[in-house]
């Protein structure tokens, strides 16, 4: 099998992971309520509570969606690894890092991942890649046959 098919593979699969992650949580935030979201995130001392929830429940759920369709993808990534490091930084600052412990690997792992995606693109099995190869990833030097 091409390298470059294998690539465009595991880049789908780490996307629609990466993406059900993001919409059960999206989609937790929108099923118990706005109001109850912003509450939490006030207790929390998230600034702007109501806008925060909003926000993170849109970049979760619509994100997620993104991902899975590999549309917007290097946005999307900027988006939620922001998500995902205000997460860190409201919620988990001062913590142990195991999860477990309610430490911040989980979202540190999203944030990386979010970066990731965002850098690297949607890869060839995208919407990105039917509108602009550049949103994909571009046409590098690799897919020319090319060593990078």
């Amino acid at each position: 099998m091409n390298t470059l098919l294998l690539r465009d593979i595991a880049i789908l699969i780490a996307r629609v992971a990466f993406g059900v992650v993001f919409i059960a949580h999206g989609w937790q935030k929108f099923s118990n309520g706005m109001d109850a979201t912003a509450q939490g995130f006030e207790g929390m001392g998230i600034p702007l509570a109501t806008a925060a929830a909003w926000f993170a429940m849109l970049v979760e759920l619509g994100g997620g969606i993104l991902m899975i369709l590999g549309l917007a993808v290097p946005l999307v990534g900027v988006l939620q690894a922001g998500n995902m490091l205000g997460a860190w930084y409201f919620a988990h600052w001062g913590t142990n890092i195991l999860s477990s412990e309610g430490g911040f690997e989980y979202v540190l792992i999203l944030a990386a991942l979010s970066l990731l995606l965002a850098a690297i693109g949607a890869g060839r099995i995208s919407l990105d890649r039917a509108i602009s190869p550049r949103l994909a990833g571009g046409v590098t030097g690799l897919e020319r046959g090319v060593p990078a």
